[in-house]
């Protein structure tokens, strides 16, 4: 992540369901569904002013890094989160193990 995303907070919108930051008014953010022992990340998307920033990998991290303290296991239906998995596989040890992409990984 960017050294500029860092002092940003995660907001957890629960009302719109989705994982967000804000930078200079402008978001980057990731729906999410939720149960009792898993988190779903579904969509990934920045504000056109955000493009090429850094934003969308930085509001994943945090995401992640949410998911992870939160103790429940990552579902990331969202190709963006899959890659990002994909591309930091250390990031593999929050996937819960039934998820069908779990091998790809």
């Amino acid at each position: 992540m960017k050294a500029e995303f860092e002092p940003i907070p995660l907001v957890k919108n629960l009302e719109n369901k989705r994982f967000e930051i804000e930078v200079n008014g402008h978001y980057a953010f990731i729906d999410y569904g939720e149960k009792s022992k898993q988190i779903s990340l579904i969509h990934t998307e920045a504000d056109p002013e955000l493009a090429g920033t850094g934003a969308a990998s930085a509001v994943v991290e945090k995401a992640l890094h949410h998911v992870e303290e939160s103790g429940k296991k990552l579902l990331p239906f969202c190709p963006y989160v899959f890659a990002y998995i994909k591309k930091n596989p250390e990031w593999k040890r929050i996937v819960d193990p039934g998820f069908s992409g779990y091998d790809n990984l």
